[in-house]
């Protein structure tokens, strides 16, 4: 699979991805709202080849693309939608990017471009997802993405030695559909 936008290619992760993986997973930044502390090349590894596995499902219910810039060919990040496991029709999108590409939209880019798969390709009537509430950056992508804020929860992660709060946001199709921008 996959997937073009004017300056992003969004296509299935091999395992020769996961040394490109490891260096920005290996950031501080990005590990902020992580509970790992550190990351290996191994740690990458598995990361990587569990995306590679969910190529094989049948039926897929599960995609995560490797994020690459059009113009270089750099690997700067993932995006992805799950199914729920017991509904076809609600998935769950995520997403990361190197710390080194943030605040330049790439985030929106390819999670706009992973939405629109899901509505129009996989025929999701809701996409969900979640964030650390202190991460401000994440809950922004979201909201351009056009999704809503339906709720945060106190203390529902607990890493690094301390309570996380999350924000929950959702999206039904009828909405991505009527958005005027796409």
């Amino acid at each position: 699979m996959r997937l073009e936008t004017p300056r992003l290619v969004l296509r299935e992760y091999t395992e020769d991805d996961a040394p490109a993986v490891l260096a920005y997973q290996s950031d501080a930044r990005y590990l902020r709202y992580y509970p790992w502390e550190g990351r290996t090349l191994d740690d990458a590894q598995r990361f990587v080849q569990q995306f590679i596995d969910w190529q094989s499902e049948s039926p897929r219910r599960r995609f995560q693309l490797a994020v690459l810039l059009r113009e270089s060919g750099a690997l700067v990040g993932s995006c992805g939608v799950r199914r729920k496991p017991d509904d076809d029709t609600e998935a769950d999108i995520g997403f990361e990017l190197s710390p080194e590409y943030w605040g330049r939209g790439y985030a929106t880019e390819a999670a706009t471009a992973m939405a629109d798969f899901a509505f129009r390709e996989l025929g999701v009537r809701r996409l969900s997802s979640w964030c650390i509430a202190e991460n401000v950056a994440s809950a922004r992508v979201l909201e351009k993405l056009g999704m809503s804020l339906e709720g945060r929860q106190a203390a529902t992660e607990h890493f690094k030695g301390r309570d996380w709060d999350t924000l929950l946001y959702g999206m039904t199709r009828d909405r991505w559909e009527s958005a005027v921008v796409r």
